[in-house]
């Protein structure tokens, strides 16, 4: 065994995105603000968002055909309205939804170096809203590291 070493730092923030339907809501800037205000140099940034009905991804920043892409691919992948689907509770875009989500996934783990994001150079971070109808999606950044 090494010697012991200081527990790392640990800061945890949030924020929440005002979704205006069903798209991509880049949330970069937000992200980054995070991490900034945690004032952790080195580490990872943990990014979760608490619904299960809108994803978070890393995607193509530069191009936004990549994203009408994915959009695209999904419809055909989990379709609205499809009668396959038991759960319609809140309509005929909820259990797409939520198949939507489990595929995207609901968090992202990002390194941090220089107290930065290590981002690609075409890549941001989104939130991608599932549903038709507008929503209020809460995000919590957990940052870790020295």
């Amino acid at each position: 065994m090494t010697h012991a070493q200081p527990a790392p730092h640990v800061a945890q923030g949030g924020f929440v995105v005002h979704t205006r339907g069903r798209g991509f809501n880049d949330v970069t800037a937000k992200v980054v603000d995070a991490v900034a205000a945690s004032h952790v140099q080195n580490g990872i940034a943990h990014v979760f968002t608490q619904h299960t009905s809108c994803s978070l991804l890393i995607c193509e920043n530069a191009d936004p055909a990549v994203r009408t892409d994915l959009e695209r691919w999904f419809a055909r992948a989990a379709p609205d309205g499809d009668p396959m689907f038991e759960h319609d509770a809140e309509g005929p875009d909820d259990m797409p939804a939520h198949v939507r989500s489990v595929l995207a996934g609901v968090s992202l783990t990002v390194p941090v170096h220089g107290g930065k994001p290590q981002l690609g150079t075409w890549q941001g971070i989104y939130l991608w809203e599932h549903r038709h109808d507008p929503h209020q999606r809460k995000v919590t950044v957990s940052v870790l590291g020295r």
